[in-house]
């Protein structure tokens, strides 16, 4: 975790509906996800076939911003719509999941992609914990 993910997490004045250790660990999941798949997109951009990388390139970042887009979302208690929150989490998973496998694909011959890849897999499991807890 983050050294400010449950800090600002406990200190939310309001009842949250989830365990927040849980919530923070899920934040903090989404935020590395989509930090190992920009640094990922940016190495590929690096490598010398960038042309065979294109559709990890792409999906690094289209994984990048929805992690990014659900951490900024599940930060915000304050007139929670738990459709909106499930809804995104359900998007992660298989923005991770896709991204993972499109990684896995390239990990044998590009470190980036097997560290991303792995960022994914953490990420898928731990947005379905929350999607789990939710219901």
């Amino acid at each position: 975790m983050t050294n400010v993910t449950m800090p600002m997490l406990e200190t939310y004045p309001l009842e949250i509906n989830l365990d927040r250790r849980q919530l923070a660990s899920a934040i903090d999941s989404l935020i590395s996800c989509s930090e190992a798949c920009t640094a990922c997109a940016d190495a590929c951009l690096s490598e010398p076939m960038i042309a065979e990388l294109a559709k990890c390139i792409r999906t690094n970042l289209d994984c990048a911003d929805i992690c990014q887009a659900t951490a900024r979302v599940l930060s915000r208690h304050t007139g929670y719509d738990a459709n909106i929150s499930r809804t995104l989490l359900e998007a992660c998973v298989m923005a991770c999941r896709t991204c993972a496998d499109e990684c896995e694909r390239h990990a044998d011959m590009h470190e980036h992609c097997r560290i991303c890849a792995q960022a994914c897999r953490d990420c898928e499991a731990a947005c379905q914990q929350l999607l789990a807890a939710m219901k």
